[in-house]
């Protein structure tokens, strides 16, 4: 179901916000004092009229000093009756943007294979507030959501193309699709030694948007299934190994909420997803195997299951060589990367300053937190093995997200600027407008950063 507003009503019923220590509206009588109501973060006060039909209701906001992201969600989730809802006061400090999405978010079910979503609470959208714009941000994490939380035998490469090609069609995009023996035909070798191996063909997939303006690449990392390949993973490691495609999803994502809010107007976009599964078989790359990059750099491969840094390489070399203005790659690449962060905060890096400080800032303020990271020049020697001219996996175990991060930047050369965002994908427990299960992340502080990071 796509994420909508109500349309007015004059039958909507009041939602008061309400932060922890204000005095609560007139008309709200003695009733919340009586039921305990203290405005903690999520808390529903339900009110009753005077014939003691339901006449509206308060949602604490809690302090405002540890207010959490998309606030309103907790009441599209938890404790509000069905029915239409207005917000009835704007509080200061609180962004109706952020409240009217949140809410929007906390719309989201997965049901491909369970039941039928269920018509919960319905939101007019808060006077001031372009209701079109929050619904397209909210479709575009709709999307990412679906292909993220859909498992590998639904969501393969042949899939992903599938989703790439509706999209295309949807926002009148050009797609180009090179696949299996093709990919060496057209120089991309180190996408097909990936997935070369799996029952699917592995493929690059290429969506093209616009004609004038800067050139913006976008390069997600579609590994739609990683067993590890020969490095076989552990069970309890692969369980959630559907999500490696998350930075597929989530470019894919991203260019749906700049074709529907009308951000790519005046851009030229291109997308890049390199969708492979790693896979075993007898084809499988190996252990000890070199590797040569569309580039022309060699890669000593030390573990197959840092399989993702490979096939980006391939799609960020071809990227590059059209000089864009603006390289974005967008995936799920490093454990090491949780292990510093957490699933909530993914790290970035860039070298520009100003760009990376308009994500910073733009990260923050739409409620998409990012972490700036260091390319850190003193380890480029950790990437450099004896054999060949790059590492895949360089031993040690230390700093794991940025000497990927630094192996990427290799393949980065010739783009005006570049980030990188190394991304989990995944919400491990239920949270406010987010519940477990796929998600996306960085694409909203992409989009709200983008005027000022190609400035």
């Amino acid at each position: 179901m796509p994420p909508h507003f109500a349309p007015a009503s004059d039958d909507a019923l009041p939602i008061w916000p309400v932060w922890k220590g204000d005095a609560l509206p007139d008309g709200a009588g003695t009733w919340p004092e009586a039921s305990g109501f203290a405005a903690k973060p999520g808390e529903i006060c339900l009110l009753p009229g005077a014939d003691g039909a339901l006449a509206g209701a308060l949602f604490g906001l809690g302090e405002p000093a540890r207010a959490g992201r998309e606030r309103l969600a907790f009441a599209r989730a938890t404790a509000l009756p069905r029915g239409c809802w207005r917000l009835a006061a704007i509080p200061a400090g609180f962004d109706p943007d952020e409240a009217a999405l949140g809410w929007l978010l906390g719309q989201y079910r997965f049901t491909r294979y369970k039941g039928q979503p269920e018509d919960g609470p319905r939101l007019v959208a808060p006077e001031g507030v372009d209701a079109a714009r929050i619904e397209a941000i909210a479709a575009g994490e709709f999307l990412t959501r679906d292909l993220i939380n859909t498992p590998a035998a639904d969501m393969g490469p042949d899939q992903i193309e599938n989703a790439a090609r509706d999209l295309a069609g949807e926002i009148g995009a050009r797609i180009r699709v090179i696949t299996g023996p093709a990919l060496l035909e057209h120089n991309l070798p180190m996408i097909h030694a990936v997935g070369r191996a799996a029952a699917t063909a592995p493929r690059l997939i290429e969506l093209s948007l616009g004609d004038d303006g800067p050139l913006v690449a976008i390069i997600g990392k579609g590994v739609c299934f990683d067993t590890g390949g020969l490095n076989l993973k552990p069970g309890a490691s692969m369980a959630l190994m559907k999500k490696d495609m998350g930075g597929a999803a989530t470019a894919l994502g991203l260019l749906m909420m700049l074709a529907r809010t009308g951000a790519a107007r005046g851009l030229r976009l291109r997308l890049l997803i390199p969708a492979v599964e790693n896979s075993v078989s007898g084809n499988a790359f190996r252990p000890g195997d070199v590797l040569t990059s569309r580039k022309g750099l060699t890669v000593e491969v030390n573990n197959t299951d840092a399989e993702g840094r490979l096939v980006l390489a391939d799609a960020m070399a071809l990227a590059a060589e059209d000089r864009p203005d603006l390289m974005i790659s967008l995936a799920t690449l490093t454990g090491a990367a949780r292990v510093a962060l957490g699933p909530d905060i993914p790290p970035f890096y860039c070298d520009d300053d100003r760009t990376a400080d308009a994500l910073s800032r733009a990260a923050m303020a739409v409620g998409d937190p990012l972490w700036r990271m260091p390319f850190w020049t003193p380890y480029e020697p950790q990437i450099e093995p004896q054999i060949a001219d790059l590492d895949n996996a360089p031993s040690g175990g230390m700093a794991g997200s940025i000497t990927a991060a630094l192996f990427l930047r290799r393949f980065a050369e010739g783009a005006g600027r570049y980030v990188h965002l190394d991304i989990y994908g995944w919400q491990p427990g239920p949270a406010p407008g987010r519940p477990k299960g796929g998600v996306g992340q960085g694409a909203r502080a992409i989009l709200a950063a983008l005027p000022e990071m190609l400035a």
